[in-house]
């Protein structure tokens, strides 16, 4: 598909008197990291492939405020998310999707208390419920066939908030050879970047923590590193280009995996 498809914004739609039914809440990383702004815009793509109204917010959009939290500033975090709660409740926004594991956590369990409750999802729940009411169909002939897969769980996916089966039922769909790494699920390795960690220099030690979960990868023996979490994507691809195996290990996310298996 052309990449030039119109994105609204809940104003736009609001001005002609309608609502979407879906805001896709695309966070920092999102928007302005060039690696997860291709992940948005595949997001984009699924949606408008299968005829979901959705809008975003644009400007209006500010940081949820997760790396304030999880840096210990509790203060600026409960202004970012008043600013946010009052902008999503003045446009009476009832679900919100989003490709940030982070967003999606700090949505979905810490806005409620500061007055802000929507039902929140994962691109990859998404992506799952389209698959299930089929919506959306493995080509045929599509790239991934019996490529061997393997999927990373980003932590405040998985162990904060135990989605272990949709980001794997859109990768089983595949006909690819689906192998686990040897710390999955609740027994998962962080990728090095959670608790605000992306935004610092690691303290010293003797490894980084994505080198030793790139280990994991090469291991399995997959060309493929199925991730969900722009942070993720960032430690892995990192790792990747310490070991010097870019020619052999893709990292992808699911949505990316997805819109190319599609040939959306």
């Amino acid at each position: 598909m052309e990449n030039n498809i119109h994105i609204p914004t809940v104003a736009e739609l609001l001005a002609k008197g309608e609502s979407p039914d879906l805001l896709f809440w695309v966070g920092c990383a999102g928007s302005f990291d060039e690696r997860a702004q291709r992940i948005t815009r595949d997001i984009c793509k699924i949606l408008h492939h299968v005829g979901i109204k959705y809008a975003i917010l644009g400007t209006e959009e500010s940081c949820t405020g997760d790396p304030a939290k999880r840096a210990g500033n509790e203060f600026l975090f409960q202004m970012q998310a008043m600013m946010n709660i009052e902008v999503l409740n003045g446009y009476e926004i009832k679900k919100i999707v989003t490709a940030c594991p982070h967003c999606f956590n700090t949505l979905k369990n810490e806005y409620p208390s500061l007055g802000g409750s929507y039902e929140v999802i994962h691109h990859t729940q998404l992506i799952q419920s389209l698959i299930d009411d089929g919506k959306l169909k493995p080509a045929d002939g599509h790239e991934f066939k019996g490529k061997k897969i393997t999927y990373h769980d980003p932590c405040y996916l998985g162990r904060a908030n135990e989605i272990y089966e949709a980001p794997r039922k859109a990768l089983e769909v595949l006909d690819a050879d689906l192998v686990e790494l040897k710390r999955c699920k609740s027994n998962g390795l962080c990728c090095g970047a959670g608790g605000a960690q992306m935004f610092k220099e690691p303290e010293k030690g003797n490894k980084d923590i994505n080198v030793e979960r790139i280990e994991d990868v090469i291991e399995s023996q997959a060309t493929v590193v199925a991730a969900a979490c722009p942070f993720c994507m960032t430690m892995l691809r990192d790792g990747v280009k310490v070991k010097e195996k870019e020619q052999e290990i893709q990292v992808l996310d699911i949505a990316e995996i997805t819109v190319k298996a599609n040939k959306i």
